[in-house]
């Protein structure tokens, strides 16, 4: 039996991904606490794990402060949870981060004598094969792929260099931190989405998709909209807290009445709305009852979300904002699962209305979708993560 710690600060994308593995981790016998902030406290709790709680400031105050940027925030967020971080790795055998809090995992892991495993759910090692997904996945030939790639490795430790000093000065660490080169990486991404590139080490595993837990019921009023004509387009931009929310609103708005769709609206954490005589706004909804009863979805192509959707196999209509979501709406329309990318900036009725007939107006996306649909119900990214987290805390015991 190994304690597993999951250090997942962040947004939804950093948090609930990883609640259906520590379900998982659970069952095998492996006891899981997730550190997170105060919002996913009752969906860590009901998937049966441990909360530990970080604390956090409101998302929104990333847009609505104007004094400070997000990445300021986001630094000043995570000095405030660099005392709650240690206090959750002292009853960890092992440490499971996302890239958010990978270097706070490595030094917690390097103080307490226990190992780290890092659970990117984006592709992180370098390689020559593809820039780093924040470059949208470009291939900027393999020199530059590659470098690229380490220079981003190299680019966490100094983007967050105060927490992090904090930290290892608390831990009674020397303050320059040295990313681990042989670092244990078990992406859950599948092979079937994004090929593991060539050159990567053993170590650097893609180890497949695993799921969210949930347990949640739909609302009655949704059950009611659904059987009460055809499959709607979903809309869903998640956690993005857009500055233009109003043109958005808009485009969304104008982009259903011309379409001709009925609609389900999840308003998120940019409070996204849309009115219509065959539109319905909603709340949280879990994705896997949702999705597979949709004819296509309007999202913002986070990792998340993207796996989900494909592993409804529906179409999509991608609309990154930042970050890796560039990525992931390229790998959409390479995979032929999307008539095209709309990037959040110029998001227009007239091109969103467009791409959403395209959408659902043409099966060879549907169809493409269901073939990959088909080939992730054969995965289990989960059964691997089990395995390496067994094998590593025999390693520990057997020193």
């Amino acid at each position: 039996m190994a304690r597993v710690v999951v250090l997942a600060s962040g947004s939804d994308g950093d948090v609930l991904p990883y609640l259906g593995l520590g379900r998982r981790l659970t069952e095998a016998g492996h006891p899981v606490t997730v550190a997170a902030v105060e919002r996913f406290g009752d969906a860590i709790t009901g998937a049966g794990l441990g909360f530990h709680r970080l604390s956090s400031t409101d998302p929104r105050q990333v847009t609505a402060n104007s004094r400070k940027s997000p990445m300021r925030l986001m630094v000043d967020g995570l000095r405030e949870q660099v005392p709650e971080m240690i206090r959750a790795a002292e009853r960890a055998d092992v440490l499971l981060c996302p890239m958010s809090t990978l270097i706070f995992g490595d030094s917690l892991a390097e103080a307490n004598g226990i190992p780290c495993l890092a659970l990117p759910l984006q592709p992180a090692a370098p390689t020559r094969e593809m820039s780093p997904s924040l470059f949208g996945g470009r291939d900027l030939g393999p020199w530059l792929n590659r470098g690229t790639g380490e220079l981003f490795v190299h680019l966490g430790p100094r983007m967050f260099a105060k927490p992090l000093a904090d930290l290892r000065t608390r831990l009674g660490l020397k303050t320059r931190f040295t990313p681990n080169p042989r670092q244990r990486m078990l992406h859950g991404i599948s092979p079937a989405v994004v090929p593991r590139p060539r050159d990567w080490r053993p170590e650097q595993e893609m180890v497949g998709f695993w799921w969210p837990h949930s347990t949640a019921e739909p609302p009655a009023e949704l059950v009611d909209f659904l059987d009460d004509g055809p499959p709607p387009v979903y809309f869903s931009f998640g956690s993005v807290v857009a500055r233009k929310t109003n043109r958005q609103r808009q485009a969304v708005t104008e982009a259903i009445r011309r379409s001709g769709v009925r609609a389900v609206v999840h308003s998120g954490w940019g409070d996204l709305a849309a009115s219509g005589e065959n539109v319905l706004t909603v709340g949280h909804v879990p994705h896997e009852w949702l999705l597979p009863r949709v004819a296509a979805v309007v999202h913002h192509a986070s990792a998340g979300t993207t796996a989900a959707v494909l592993r409804a196999g529906v179409p999509s209509v991608p609309v990154p904002f930042s970050n890796d979501q560039p990525f992931w709406a390229k790998r959409l329309v390479e995979l032929g699962t999307a008539p095209g990318v709309l990037p959040a900036r110029g998001l227009t009725a007239d091109g969103l209305a467009a791409k959403i007939a395209e959408a659902v107006g043409a099966p060879t996306y549907t169809e493409r979708a269901a073939a990959i649909a088909a080939e992730l119900r054969n995965e289990d990214g989960a059964a691997r993560v089990i395995e390496v987290v067994q094998q590593v805390t025999e390693e520990v015991t057997a020193r």
